[in-house]
């Protein structure tokens, strides 16, 4: 079950307008094709109340509302009335799943709590509304009152409930601890249908997840990416390659549309994705090593079970002052550039020397560094720049002045302009309208933003 929609819309900053919930949800079910989605709170506010209710119009027409499920609260009728008016058709029921929370926020007793909770079981029923339950903080009633765990799930396993759900909710718990609890409520009760809900406080979201599947439990919660409340939740990429690699069960998520959601999500969310996150981030699926890309080509000796094509991603090779001549060579052959050993040599040469002062080289350049470094004899340079200097000054017009050699003869121009490229332009303009020429046409340009820095 992704949780994206909701606990992954917890991360602080993070808010999803009607039409960003709509297509997450649309590609979570129909490309990823996960199994269930929850997609919002009941009573958080009227913008989460209309991006509900536009998932469930779409969902009707799919036949996916069975699919799809909203948080809802111990309220008697008030979260069940917000998720029918929404179109919904499963409620989240939040309960408390310690003694302390039952007794400290709700000032209730386990008992009080129970008859409360039934009294909304009963009108779901009533109003045709299938109830999974939440036992919020489960994992801390399991550490400190484990018999109020127990209390509660004997008193709930015979109503109409489809799901328990286990929550870390403050992601305490190791991965030893994860598989002892949940081994204990897949054994004391074997009819009941679990679910593990890991938090990734200590980074251990994904260690605890395969820990209770090999517990026995039958559904984990993730999110795109790994957003959540506070250091998220399990990131549905790494969920699924951990169950499909390590635990060798199959799921019905397709893995090459995993890339596609997560940047789908990662545009709306504004949360970027770091470059080094497993199986999604940018560099994952780069080797930096020439040692790596040298192994490459002798039988693949540096692939793992995680081939990037699985996932939607492909497989680079970094250039830098570590990728040496193995690197290179894997980037030319992809550009279809071969290089006789002498000359890929100059080549390596040069993006070390430009790696050392910090260059960031991609395989883009590589075509022009091979013309630089091997042509550069052979080409004749009709046009240099001598030398320039652009000034803007706060309430004046931004000025260039600029000096270059054209077949051999040097010229110089100054002019303001709209800014201090258009200034830099207009000085060439005159230079070349003083030869009698018209300045030559630009065919071709690209701009980049560099990294920010700290």
């Amino acid at each position: 079950m992704d949780t994206t929609l909701r606990d992954g819309e917890q991360t602080s900053g993070v808010a999803f307008r009607e039409g960003e919930k709509l297509s997450v949800a649309k590609v979570l079910l129909e490309d990823v094709n996960v199994d269930r989605i929850e997609i919002a709170s009941a009573r958080v506010s009227e913008g989460e109340f209309k991006g509900a209710k536009r998932v469930m119009q779409w969902a009707a027409q799919k036949g996916f509302l069975d699919r799809i499920e909203i948080l809802g609260f111990v309220d008697d009728r008030v979260s069940l009335q917000w998720i029918a008016d929404a179109g919904g058709k499963v409620v989240n029921l939040l309960c408390k799943g310690s003694l302390k929370h039952v007794s400290e926020q709700l000032r209730k007793t386990p008992e009080q709590h129970v008859t409360d909770i039934k009294k909304v079981l009963a009108n779901a029923q009533e109003m045709g509304i299938r109830v999974n339950i939440y036992l919020e903080d489960w994992s801390n009633g399991m550490r400190n009152s484990k018999e109020y765990v127990h209390f509660m799930i004997k008193n709930l396993k015979d109503e109409n409930i489809d799901r328990i759900m286990l929550p870390d909710t403050l992601g305490i718990l190791d991965p030893d601890e994860t598989y002892n609890f949940c081994k204990e409520m897949v054994e004391a009760f074997p009819e009941v249908r679990f679910d593990f809900h890991a938090h990734n406080d200590y980074d251990l979201a994904i260690a605890n997840v395969f820990q209770a599947i090999k517990s026995g439990i039958t559904c984990v919660h993730t999110t795109v990416n790994g957003l959540g409340e506070r250091a998220g939740n399990a990131p549905l990429s790494s969920v699924i390659a951990t169950i499909t690699d390590h635990m060798k069960m199959k799921t019905n998520v397709i893995e090459s549309k995993l890339n596609k959601v997560s940047k789908l999500v990662e545009s709306f969310s504004g949360i970027r994705i770091p470059s080094n996150k497993p199986l999604i981030g940018e560099f994952v699926f780069t080797q930096c090593s020439g040692i790596h890309a040298d192994g490459d080509s002798k039988n693949n000796l540096y692939f793992n079970e995680l081939l990037p094509e699985r996932f939607g991603r492909i497989r680079s090779y970094a250039l830098g002052k570590t990728s040496g001549k193995a690197n290179i060579k894997k980037n030319l052959e992809n550009l279809g550039i071969e290089l006789d050993p002498e000359s890929l040599k100059k080549v390596t040469d040069k993006i070390i020397q430009l790696s050392d002062l910090k260059e960031n080289i991609t395989s883009d350049d590589l075509p022009y560094i091979v013309s630089d470094v091997l042509d550069s004899d052979a080409v004749e340079q009709k046009v240099n720049v001598i030398n320039y200097t652009v000034t803007h000054t706060m309430g004046l017009r931004p000025v260039a002045n600029v000096a270059i050699e054209i077949d051999g003869k040097q010229y110089e121009e100054f002019s303001d302009g709209d800014g201090q490229y258009d200034a830099f332009v207009r000085s060439l303009r005159k230079i070349y309208k003083k030869r009698g020429k018209s300045l030559p046409k630009l065919v071709d340009y690209v701009v980049t933003i560099p990294p920010e820095e700290n």
